[in-house]
């Protein structure tokens, strides 16, 4: 794993000295370290190369690089906030796109993949479960602050909007998909008792 961890760093190094992003860097990366174990090799380990960067880096992306990746970008100035900017034509799409966007988006790629026999209704779920869960896959902070800092990297403005539009949209995604997800039966027999 060490010589694709070098590689990754001066990858990296490259990458941002050239003036693209360097983000792309590591989906580059991770498209070359080996997802099965080469044959014939002695290895310490039964798990591949990808297998033990993904389990090493399990702890730390969500409890440390994702909070402070949010909250380092998120600071919207409440000062210059009015009534006029949760109206604001980006402001809507944003959150328009993470609740509804999500919702047909995730639900209905899972709904076309059950239908045709690609894949199986999650065991004790109902449809009305998959649409609570779609509607919480629009709780997207991390990547669409990413996204949106990128597209208006020159307008702090619009950047302002895009923050008060994802903040709005998952803050709104999150209690709709709770409210469904509370009020969704028990499927396939399986009542709350027994579980």
């Amino acid at each position: 794993l060490l010589p694709y961890l070098l590689l990754g760093v001066v990858l990296w190094v490259l990458v941002l000295k050239s003036g693209v992003h360097a983000t792309l860097a590591g989906v580059a990366l991770a498209l070359i370290i080996p997802l099965k174990i080469t044959p014939g090799i002695s290895r310490d380990s039964e798990d591949s190369p990808l297998h033990r960067l993904e389990h090493g880096l399990h702890r730390i992306v969500p409890f440390v690089v994702v909070p402070i990746f949010g909250f380092a970008n998120a600071g919207v100035p409440l000062a210059g906030l009015s009534a006029a900017t949760l109206v604001e034509p980006l402001t809507l799409g944003v959150a328009a796109g993470l609740v509804a966007g999500k919702l047909v988006g995730v639900f209905g790629s899972s709904a076309l993949a059950i239908r045709l026999g690609f894949a199986d209704l999650p065991v004790n779920a109902g449809w009305l479960h998959m649409i609570g869960i779609s509607l919480l896959c629009g709780i997207g902070f991390t990547m669409s602050l990413f996204i949106g800092l990128l597209a208006f990297a020159s307008n702090v403005e619009l950047q302002d909007a895009v923050k008060v539009g994802i903040l709005a949209g998952s803050f709104i995604a999150a209690i709709l998909g709770a409210a469904v997800l509370l009020v969704a039966p028990a499927a396939n027999g399986v009542d709350e008792e027994e579980e």
